[in-house]
């Protein structure tokens, strides 16, 4: 098993198509008078364009401080229409129309009324990773870094928690004392990493701490020294004392690790750990939602205001 390095996950854009490419996306970000923000599992030069770099619901809160008429939004669909449920009088673009989220597809309006149905005395909580009509019908919004404070917050004994199994798993093993029903969603790339890639990554490097992320399977949690939000993750590993570390989450985020920790040296632990919707976005498709101001993000107001309610209890709590 060959582990995965920053230096070998990424292709290079040839440097005279990356300044131009730059050049142009600066001057009418310029003229736009927009804000760039890209999540930690972009593509490099993605990442290296943005104003800011973060986690989903990190961005969309950085883009309320902004000076901005216009946000461009480097991830994937659920993530822009958060942004769009906090900064309602802004328009927010895509940065690729194609990038998606399975895990956020597999949960719709209809099944968690259903679920709803089934569990009237739960109350439901919903990972950010769902779109802003299933946060409408949800009681309180959570991520992956809060989801165990935000359900130990709430008065139910029943806690129905969508979309990711993974992560409810998680927050059932932090928090005792509630009953969590979990809905059978998944995140496709995480659930790719294996007990044997832990066992076998250790076997490579003796010593070195595993870090993965909460979506993983409950297994690989267990075998972790540490589970972690990606923004989490970036805090372990600087405040660490080990030069190696191992990492259980989608690449994009060993080129901020490196970048952030020149002395460490940051292995994935699978190869696997790619989201093929991440790597969607390129500065060529940046580029052509500027010039074209396409993708526009909608969120019709009644279920923004919903949605809204949610995501402000979370972080009344958070």
């Amino acid at each position: 098993m060959t582990l995965s390095t920053a230096s070998s996950l990424f292709g290079q854009t040839p440097p005279e198509e990356l300044a131009y490419l730059r050049e142009r996306i600066l001057a009418l970000k310029a003229q736009m008078n927009a804000v760039i923000v890209a999540h930690n599992y972009q593509h490099p030069e993605v990442q290296d364009i943005a104003d800011f770099v973060g986690d989903s619901l990190e961005l969309s809160r950085r883009c309320k401080d902004a000076d901005a008429d216009v946000i461009v939004f480097c991830g994937v669909h659920f993530m822009a229409e958060t942004a769009a449920i906090l900064n309602p009088t802004r328009t927010v673009l895509l940065s690729e129309a194609r990038a998606g989220c399975p895990m956020a597809d597999m949960i719709t309006t209809d099944d968690l009324r259903e679920w709803k149905q089934r569990y009237p005395q739960a109350a439901v909580v919903c990972y950010v990773n769902t779109t802003a009509a299933v946060k409408a019908e949800s009681d309180i919004c959570c991520t992956s870094a809060n989801a165990a404070k935000v359900v130990q917050s709430l008065p139910n004994d029943e806690i129905l928690f969508v979309p990711d199994q993974n992560l409810g798993h998680y927050v059932s093993t932090q928090v005792k004392d509630k009953r969590m029903i979990m809905y059978p969603g998944y995140c496709h790339t995480h659930v790719r990493l294996t007990p044997e890639h832990i066992r076998q990554a250790k076997a490579l490097h003796p010593g070195a701490p595993v870090v993965v992320h909460p979506e993983c399977l409950p297994e690989v949690a267990a075998m972790a020294d540490a589970v972690l939000s990606t923004g989490g993750m970036l805090r372990y590993v600087r405040e660490s004392t080990a030069s190696t570390l191992l990492i259980g989450t989608e690449a994009g985020i060993i080129y901020r690790m490196q970048n952030e920790n020149p002395t460490k040296q940051f292995y994935v632990v699978a190869k696997a750990l790619l989201c093929p919707n991440m790597k969607r976005t390129t500065l060529h498709s940046v580029l052509a939602t500027m010039e074209q101001r396409r993708n526009v993000i909608r969120v019709p107001e009644d279920i923004r205001l919903r949605a809204l309610r949610a995501v402000e209890r979370m972080l009344a709590v958070a």
